[in-house]
């Protein structure tokens, strides 16, 4: 996979999820800041830095982006959440509107 084909998705804690830009744009906040005119760091580096969202919740959520495109194309299967991750990934998904 090609650099510019690809996003880098940073971590509270500092850890990079590299993800494909079509799974990283099912966040619409992602998809702005990734292709908003102007020179915004975001869209010239390839990369989003999330201060608020903990490495365990990114990682979710990084999942939740190729599951949702894998389901988008006719692939049905479920999305398990582990009950403790829910209240979490509930605040992380209404941010990045997904």
């Amino acid at each position: 996979m090609r650099k510019e084909d690809t996003v880098k998705l940073i971590s509270a804690e500092g850890f990079e999820f590299v993800v494909d830009k079509r799974a990283a744009m099912v966040s619409q906040t992602i998809r702005n800041m990734l292709t908003s005119p102007g020179s915004f760091a975001e869209t010239q580096l390839g990369e989003v830095t999330f201060p608020e969202i903990s490495t365990t919740i990114l990682e979710k959520i990084c999942q939740y982006f190729h599951w949702s495109l894998q389901y988008a194309s006719g692939k049905e299967s479920e999305f398990h959440i582990e009950p403790e991750l829910t209240l979490e990934l509930m605040m992380a998904a209404n941010y990045l509107h997904t």
